[in-house]
């Protein structure tokens, strides 16, 4: 058995969070001793606290000043918090999750006098476009973080490269295991889609193109807008159905009314995980037009469900949507294409599921939960090895 302390930053409804909480949910199967940090959830993202709570065998802890922004004097506090908690626990492996948590919790695992494995998984790219000072504060931090672990996993081969450029860290540190589905809600029927359609007003014979994401700064609901406004109103059964909520709901909405669309767009509001799968069955297609990702979910779990994605190539996405492999890739940004995939798999069903069936079987066969799970006992074996040889050094 390994006592294994996962740390992430916000337990907010998101794909690092749940495939955190898989990764937990999975490692207590295998007989482990599981505990999970996190700051304060707060936000209309929602919460995945629940969850964890509802698994019992997961012991949760929350750590007051673990929060998002950039605060000194709060970090200061919860690294002193994370490092009092590691020495508590004594946990074998420390493995954080995120930007804030990433850098804090590999450094009070590293100066912890228990000595545990330093493990961190890099979700997303941390770095903004056009943030110059932003990207260069981050990226220090970074390197600093990456000489405080034994590990580091990606969830993507993207996220490897882009962090190697900058300097952060070598090539040996790196393993790539890819974020992980729990498959079998996406392969049953129930519930079916012209249930979950009727649920919110949704006709069967009308067209959807669902997306699944917060509603927040890059994640293009503005460029779906732009892309298929026309189309939305010329063509009245068509709809967009998009699930999960965000600080950008009341702008949307307000632009909504403005290009004359009040009733073609539907907000489902937060949706608990477990109903996901129900809302990708009730879509078409589903389009992810995100500017910034590690590894999308989201295509994973559509193409489980048997919907085609059309998605930006943006950091990871082309590991699981392939273009006309397994869905649709558009550069990024270019809303004119965007809006002509989406208009061409209208047209063609056939295409549509034919895509679905191929990514269905490269998801199933790579991006499993067990899939992953597997691979961070690997990486964990590794990073133990690794730790022992550091306090050998240290005789």
């Amino acid at each position: 058995m390994t006592r294994i302390l996962h740390i992430s930053t916000r337990l907010i409804l998101g794909g690092s969070q749940e495939n955190t909480i898989l990764s937990c949910e999975g490692q207590v199967g295998l007989g482990h001793e599981v505990h999970l940090a996190y700051g304060p959830i707060y936000g209309p993202e929602g919460s995945m606290l629940d969850r964890v709570r509802a698994f019992r065998t997961i012991e949760a802890h929350e750590v007051p000043h673990l929060i998002r922004p950039v605060r000194p004097i709060a970090d200061m506090r919860a690294y002193r918090e994370l490092k009092a908690l590691i020495d508590d626990i004594k946990p074998d492996v420390v493995h954080t999750h995120s930007s804030k948590a990433g850098i804090l919790g590999r450094l009070a695992g590293w100066n912890a006098r228990c000595k545990p494995a330093v493990v961190h998984t890099i979700h997303g790219p941390p770095f903004l476009p056009g943030k110059v000072v932003s990207n260069a504060v981050y990226t220090v931090a970074e390197r600093f973080a990456a000489k405080r672990c034994d590990a580091i996993v990606s969830v993507a081969d993207a996220m490897t490269r882009q962090f190697l450029e900058r300097g952060i860290g070598k090539p040996a540190l790196y393993t790539t295991v890819r974020s992980g589905v729990d498959i079998e809600p996406y392969l049953t029927s129930h519930p079916t889609r012209d249930e979950v359609r009727e649920r919110y007003g949704i006709e069967p014979h009308e067209f959807v193109v669902g997306t699944v994401a917060r509603l927040a700064q890059d994640k293009g609901h503005d460029d779906l807008l732009d892309a298929l406004g026309e189309d939305l109103r010329a063509n009245e059964h068509w709809r967009l159905l998009w699930v999960g909520d965000g600080y950008l709901r009341e702008q949307l909405e307000r632009r909504i009314g403005e290009m004359g669309l009040d009733g073609r767009v539907v907000f489902t509001g937060l949706v608990p995980p477990a109903e996901v799968p129900g809302m990708m069955r009730a879509m078409d297609v589903l389009a992810h037009p995100s500017y910034r990702e590690g590894l999308p979910r989201t295509v994973t779990q559509a193409l489980l469900a048997g919907v085609c994605p059309v998605a930006y190539d943006c950091d990871g996405t082309p590991e699981i949507c392939r273009h006309k492999q397994t869905g649709w890739l558009i550069p990024t940004g270019d809303v004119g294409r965007l809006g002509e995939a989406i208009r061409h798999l209208a047209a063609r069903p056939d295409e549509r599921l034919a895509l679905a069936a191929a990514g269905r079987e490269v998801a199933g066969r790579e991006f499993s939960a067990a899939a992953m799970v597997a691979g961070l006992e690997h990486v964990y074996r590794e990073a133990m090895a690794a730790r022992d040889r550091r306090r050998r050094g240290s005789l």
